[in-house]
């Protein structure tokens, strides 16, 4: 055999047992650790920040926003609304998108403008009460948070519509409204979905 296919098949080996070794190591041990520690540590992160309701079934993630509407689209009275969105056809997981309109297209304008006017006749408040983020969409379509300005404007709507008081409501807001992180970074959120599921176990 000569030297060169000694050669050859000596790094050919030393490949094949290199390979071998990194599969182990990081497609089963480091897959199989950071698994367990996930799980032992922050269980409820590592399974999708799942939220349930009373009865112990899922209503959605608390990182993934959705919307309150029923079968036509139109939005369920009971339930505070999120934030619109640009995914797909609305809140589409697998289409996670913003609309990158600048803030002088026509069509954003339109669309800002009819969806000021909804909002205000759908709460009983003045358009100009109603907050930026409740007439534009997050970067991804996906957010699950409102800003407690957008929520303040629904718990009037929200009581009327589940025979509670306002008191009662916006306690419930106050109970899940989110300060900034840290003290002092970024703005106060309220995530919709938890707010939600609350109100339900609040009607019993």
């Amino acid at each position: 055999m000569s030297t060169l296919t000694r050669q050859s098949a000596r790094t050919t080996w030393v490949a094949l047992r290199s390979m071998a070794l990194l599969t182990i190591l990081l497609g089963v041990v480091y897959t199989v650790t950071i698994t367990l520690i996930g799980q032992l540590l922050l269980p409820a992160q590592a399974n999708g920040s799942l939220v349930r309701d009373d009865d112990g079934q899922v209503a959605g993630s608390a990182l993934i926003g959705q919307n309150f509407a029923d079968a036509d689209g139109a939005p369920l009275p009971e339930y505070f609304q999120p934030r619109p969105s640009a995914a797909g056809d609305g809140y589409d997981g697998g289409a996670s998108s913003g609309s990158n309109y600048g803030p002088e297209n026509e069509e954003l304008i339109a669309m800002i403008t009819e969806r000021r006017t909804q909002i205000s006749r759908f709460n009983g408040v003045a358009e100009s009460a109603v907050p930026a983020d409740a007439v534009t969409a997050s970067s991804s379509g996906l957010d699950p948070h409102i800003s407690p300005e957008y929520a303040a404007i629904q718990v009037a709507r929200i009581a009327d519509a589940r025979s509670l008081s306002v008191t009662d409501v916006r306690t419930l807001l106050d109970a899940h409204t989110r300060g900034r992180e840290f003290g002092f970074l970024g703005s106060p959120t309220v995530n919709v979905l938890e707010l939600n599921v609350a109100l339900d176990s609040a009607r019993g």
